[in-house]
């Protein structure tokens, strides 16, 4: 474990877990179709902190906010642009009551705007720093206590997010995943070494991987994130697979990793060396509990 770092001073020798999947188990539990889940931290705020709940009884030690699709753009394919700031404040709000009855962490989420960044599209870095500045700005008035960036695949809307994270919240760590998924690589064509560099050189104090294609691919990844941090032991490591790929079940959708194999895995990504694991799409509070089970 690294020990010179923001991010091993917030846990303080709390085991570094993070928390699951949320967007298809709120599903699972009535969001209705077309839904955004950001809509419940106002709506059914009681949904959210009881699964908040689970994941903190189940041995998370980081929470995210249910805030993943939070910004701007995102909310706008719902109409929901103009209540950004609120949304947001109100999902941080309902984590840090969650963590504060634990005495765990709030990790303000913050995922892809949906747009593509110029030259390939027309967002210019300062219009992403504004939009990500305005996010970030709503969890730490809710309470986070670190800020993170996940579920990226393009290298210059992950610095942007990172910018304003630096420029909203100085004081608070930054964790910058993407998701590596085509021939380890994100959609965009950013390998895990690259990821790795650049993102520490932004300044994030975590880098690494979230979503894929499941624990397999996630063990050859962890491998190049290791490689690629060498003896640079100023920025810690994350992992979070998806629980498999979802697999038709009747009229609906089920995940292939149940959470025995999810343990197992955890323990793999610990023993090649990554610093905080936890789980993303098809994983639920179980999985987690099978995690913080086989780390502890």
């Amino acid at each position: 474990m690294v020990t010179d770092n923001r991010l091993t001073t917030l846990l303080a020798g709390r085991p570094a877990i993070i928390d699951g999947g949320y967007g298809w188990l709120l599903q699972e539990r009535g969001l209705p179709p077309g839904e955004v889940a950001e809509l419940w931290n106002a709506e059914n705020p009681a949904a959210i902190e009881a699964l908040h709940e689970e994941y903190a009884a189940a041995g998370a030690r980081i929470l995210t906010t249910n805030t993943f699709g939070g910004t701007r753009p995102r909310l706008a394919m719902s109409g929901l642009e103009a209540r950004a700031y609120d949304l947001n404040k109100a999902g941080a709000e309902i984590a840090r009551r969650v963590a504060d009855r634990h005495d765990i962490l709030v990790a303000g989420d913050i995922g892809p705007t949906g747009e593509l960044m110029a030259p390939l599209g027309t967002m210019a870095e300062d219009e992403a720093i504004a939009l990500f500045s305005e996010q970030i700005r709503a969890l730490v008035d809710g309470g986070a206590d670190l800020i993170l960036i996940e579920t990226m695949s393009d290298l210059a809307e992950s610095r942007a997010a990172i910018a304003a994270a630096k420029a909203v919240a100085a004081e608070l760590p930054i964790v910058a995943t993407m998701s590596f998924d085509t021939n380890l690589r994100t959609m965009m064509g950013v390998t895990p070494t690259a990821a790795v560099h650049a993102l520490a050189e932004a300044g994030a104090d975590a880098v690494g991987a979230n979503c894929g294609r499941g624990p397999e691919e996630m063990i050859r990844i962890a491998a190049e994130l290791m490689a690629a941090r060498g003896a640079d032991d100023s920025v810690l490591l994350v992992a979070q697979s998806n629980a498999g790929l979802p697999q038709v079940q009747g009229d609906a959708f089920a995940y292939t990793v149940d959470p025995p194999a999810m343990g197992a895995h955890a323990q793999e990504l610990r023993e090649a060396g990554i610093d905080l694991i936890g789980a993303c799409c098809g994983s639920s509070p179980e999985h987690i509990r099978a995690i913080a089970t086989a780390l502890n």
